[in-house]
């Protein structure tokens, strides 16, 4: 069985934000809303020891999805291959599962009048293609791919390095992975 997982690695990110301009192009998306903003921490150190870190974010499909539960619905939705959507034609726009969402994914679409959100480019990928973020980056810190395909990317990078899921601790059992180091290591 397909199961969607992506891997950023960090060592590789340079914060170009090539992933957050292409998806905002590629899904049309209002000036306010970023699908997957990359957030910066340095530089550290002293000169001319520097770096910098860069963490992209974006939906982290998880596969126990409090957004998907908490739609009253049945808009949000979760498909056998792990990712998450939103079902624009049922969604109400209460926001419930805005407010369910404990990584601050889900967004306001207000001309639209729905929530919207990352779904992986799910019509890319069902078409055999990258989501439009992981073709974009450049220095290849996004790896997407069948995390249940033991030859894989996205399989080997999480069972032969040192990954970390975001707030793994609270059991959404997040299916974005981080390799965490200092950047423009990879």
């Amino acid at each position: 069985m397909t199961r969607y997982a992506m891997v950023m690695d960090t060592r590789r990110c340079v914060g170009c934000d090539s992933c957050t301009i292409a998806c905002k192009v590629w899904n049309e998306l209002p000036l306010d809303v970023l699908f997957c903003p990359v957030l910066r921490d340095g530089p550290h150190g002293v000169y001319p020891h520097l770096h910098m870190n860069h963490t992209p974010l974006l939906c982290m499909h998880c596969a126990e999805t409090p957004c998907v539960h908490a739609c009253p619905t049945g808009a949000s939705r979760q498909d056998a291959d792990g990712i998450v959507w939103v079902e624009e034609k049922g969604c109400i726009t209460c926001g419930a599962c805005i407010a369910a969402c404990p990584y601050n994914a889900r967004h306001r679409d207000r001309q639209r009048g729905v929530v919207i959100k990352c779904d992986f480019c799910k019509d890319r990928v069902r078409d055999g293609e990258e989501p439009f973020c992981v073709k974009t980056c450049h220095q290849r810190a996004r790896v997407f791919g069948d995390l249940d395909d033991k030859h894989g990317a996205v399989a080997r990078l999480v069972n032969s390095l040192r990954t970390e899921r975001l707030f793994e601790d609270i059991g959404t059992e997040p299916q974005v992975y981080y390799i965490m180091s200092k950047g423009g290591q990879g």
